[in-house]
């Protein structure tokens, strides 16, 4: 019989390594899988045993299929019978495509057709689809016009074991686990002894795994059923025979285990989930679970040298990776610290995280997981010079960040980011910072203002904007470039969070961290975290909510305080219209100012909702102030006739979200934006129209038909003259007529 067994990418070799020590014949590596040939009794261990295989396919037969015809009549040259009963169930897995089968599931409609309709020519009975728990599961892979058509004799993918019900964020599989611990030798360490410890561990994966090879415990014990429970060719005295030899190596093997397993957790509901995991694997007695922070990572108490393996969080968020550059520098800290002569490994789909660790890898694997690239990079941990200890223990002053940026599992590890040493540089930092503050804080004092961007990247090395707001600070650090030194763009970041509290004499807990990457459609507006916090500020009379946490924005775009405050000199008894409206800040000055009415609209439900609050907060009344949930550019183009007296409009640079009707690019769009906007304006009304865009230029068609004038110098009040690109802004209304025209 020929076989196939599945895999996930660049997981080939240890397949091959493990199938080749189950004794299966020939095998051959290919891509995504080994081909192995052999009895009954090499597939049903393949099925058992393999630890990393994902599916086990018994090759039935070979024919063209470039077309529908051909397939079906290939399909038919198997005997049928010989594998389901008539009245039996089934389901197709069909891949590929050729010129005349474009669509898989038009390709395993006519692999059911041809079985269904053979069984029923023959028995005058039909086979059913099931396609939860089918008798027999076809496997039919269409390439260059050729199906290979097989039998799934493995059933549901062998990575469910059947030990984990539950799963915490972002879980790997159980045979990705398998093959990281094969990568970093860990058959060979644990016969000698060694410990496994997982110090961010989740609901336990790659212990439990780890446990299953140190006890000769075959991963496929604990499943009930498999692809070919149901085959009419299973040979179930085989397979018992199979199961019961299993049965006693695992009873042998867990007398034998000498290795300690530890696993740790900030986060105790994971924790359950892991211990649970461990008891339905029958190792709950070999594993020890801890809720432990990164900070208190320590030596297990043990004479022997063992393995550190982990998966920590790499960053699925816009704004993680300036926290998670704390997390992988204190995890390389505590390795070097307490870890001297162990093996660490660690698997991330971030690998420039790594070299925050500061340890040189010995060797580097790259695996995908899922469909994203990912390294495993593995680390001999050599002892530490007298020189570097003493640099470590040094007495200086520590950055720290928010941990409400970050999931609770690496809180601590952020609050307690290991010490940074200030330069030379960021004594400049700090004396920049000074300078601005006092001229700034004054600044601000007479203008009644309290929200404030205080510094934008004024030094160069420092690439991060800091802004004030009432008493906590938001720090957003620009994304470097990739030519720019991933550790020394980290050790800069860390030189800015560790200034900011001695020079604006601050706790440090009240700096909010982020990074600032170049944003696309509509990230940027797109939660981040979950914390739900507001700060209440005021501006201009109003009170406004602010989120510093949960979006890589506020809330609240400070450089347009000055025309918010336009707005609001200029609306008393107008009705006006807040077109991208975002938190409805514009709308609030105009209400403040004395607007008859106000309208605000915007497709965000959440921000929607956010520009309710702060009408609540203000006292404003819904009745002359409508919130639209709409997407801004269809609305437009189905309104009708004058009705606005002011509008103020701030689309996107870009966005192609889903809920717009077509995607939408600012410099091509705004020509009919402003045209639409300007239809909807009474004979004396005013277009205020601005964007982002720093390489924005208005269409000089707009100009020929209506009056533009660029206000954008008045728009840029003092804490945005270093950067006066931040924004164009020009006032836009109807030509004066001219006699006689």
């Amino acid at each position: 019989m020929k076989f196939f067994a599945t895999c996930p990418k660049g997981l080939e070799p240890v397949l091959f390594d493990e199938l080749q020590a189950l004794n299966v014949e020939t095998p051959k590596q290919t891509l995504a899988g080994v081909y192995f040939s052999g009895g009954l009794e090499a597939a049903y261990r393949a099925c058992l045993w393999s630890r990393v295989a994902n599916r086990v396919l018994l090759e039935l037969h070979r024919c063209p299929a470039e077309t529908a015809e051909a397939l079906y009549r290939g399909v038919q040259e198997i005997k049928w019978l010989e594998h389901m009963r008539p009245e039996g169930t089934l389901i197709i897995d069909f891949t590929g495509q050729s010129e005349g089968i474009n669509h898989s599931r038009f390709g395993a409609q006519k692999v059911k057709d041809a079985i269904v309709d053979q069984i029923r020519d023959e028995t005058g009975r039909r086979p059913s689809v099931d396609r939860q728990k089918p008798d027999l599961r076809v496997n039919v892979h269409l390439q260059r016009g050729e199906a290979t058509i097989a039998v799934d004799i493995s059933g549901d993918s062998l990575h469910r074991r059947g030990y984990r019900l539950q799963s915490g964020a972002a879980p790997m599989k159980e045979n990705l686990a398998a093959a990281l611990l094969y990568r970093c030798g860990w058959p060979e360490k644990a016969r000698e002894g060694q410990a496994l410890l997982d110090p961010m561990c989740g609901s336990g994966t790659l212990l439990i795994e780890g446990v299953l090879m140190a006890a000769d415990i075959a991963p496929g014990l604990l499943r009930r059923d498999y692809g070919f429970t149901y085959w009419t060719q299973h040979n179930n005295v085989l397979w018992q025979t199979l199961l019961e030899e299993a049965r006693e190596r695992r009873d042998v093997g867990l007398k034998q285990v000498t290795s300690r397993f530890e696993g740790f957790d900030a986060d105790a509901k994971v924790l359950g989930i892991a211990r649970d995991n461990a008891r339905r694997a029958g190792v709950e007695n070999l594993i020890h679970l801890e809720r432990r922070e990164l900070s208190r990572l320590s030596h297990p108490a043990i004479d022997t040298a063992g393995l550190v393996l982990t998966n920590p969080p790499y960053g699925e968020r816009l704004g993680d990776e300036p926290t998670l550059f704390f997390l992988y520098q204190h995890l390389g800290e505590r390795l070097k610290a307490e870890f001297t002569g162990w093996q660490a490994a660690v698997f991330t789909g971030n690998p420039e995280l790594c070299k925050m660790m500061k340890l040189a890898s010995d060797k580097t694997y790259k695996l995908y997981n899922g469909a994203i690239p990912s390294q495993l990079q593995i680390f001999n941990i050599r002892a530490r010079s007298e020189k570097e200890v003493a640099a470590a223990n040094k007495p200086v002053l520590a950055a720290k960040a928010m941990p409400e940026v970050v999931t609770e599992s690496v809180d601590d590890a952020v609050a307690d980011a290991a010490p940074v040493v200030l330069s030379d540089g960021a004594q400049m930092l700090a004396n920049r910072l000074s300078k601005n503050l006092k001229q700034l804080s004054k600044w601000a004092k007479r203008q009644n203002i309290t929200c404030y961007r205080l510094y934008d990247a004024d030094l160069p090395e420092y690439s991060a904007a800091i802004d004030i707001y009432n008493d906590w600070v938001h720090v957003q650090e620009y994304q470097a470039p990739k030519s720019v030194d991933v550790v020394k763009a980290f050790a800069r970041l860390q030189e800015i969070v560790a200034v900011l509290p001695a020079v604006l004499n601050i706790p440090a807990e009240n700096i909010i961290l982020k990074q600032r990457r170049k944003q696309q459609g509509t990230n940027q507006y797109e939660k981040q975290d979950q914390t739900e916090r507001f700060i209440d500020i005021t501006e201009g009379g109003c009170r406004i909510l602010v989120n510093l946490d949960d979006y890589l924005d506020t809330g609240l775009f400070l450089d347009h305080r000055p025309i918010r405050l336009q707005i609001q000199q200029e609306a008393k008894g107008k009705d006006f219209l807040n077109l991208f409206s975002y938190t409805g800040t514009a709308s609030l000055h105009a209400a403040k100012g004395g607007a008859r009415s106000t309208t605000s609209i915007d497709m965000s439900a959440t921000y929607m909702n956010w520009a309710k609050k702060n009408f609540a907060l203000n006292g404003f009344a819904e009745a002359r102030n409508h919130f639209l949930q709409e997407d801004c550019v269809k609305w437009l183009r189905a309104q009708k006739g004058e009705g606005y007296d002011l509008i103020f409009m701030d689309p996107p640079t870009f966005s192609n979200s889903k809920r717009m009707h077509d995607v939408f690019d600012v410099q091509r769009d705004h020509g009919e934006l402003i045209s639409l906007a300007m239809g909807l304006l009474r004979p004396d009304g005013k277009l205020i129209f601005s964007n982002n865009y720093r390489r924005f230029k208005i269409d000089a068609v707009l100009s020929e038909r209506f009056k533009v004038v660029d206000i954008t110098r008045k728009t840029i009040d003092l804490d945005f003259k270093r950067n006066s690109k931040i924004h164009q802004c020009f006032e836009i209304s109807a030509k004066p007529e001219i006699d006689g025209d």
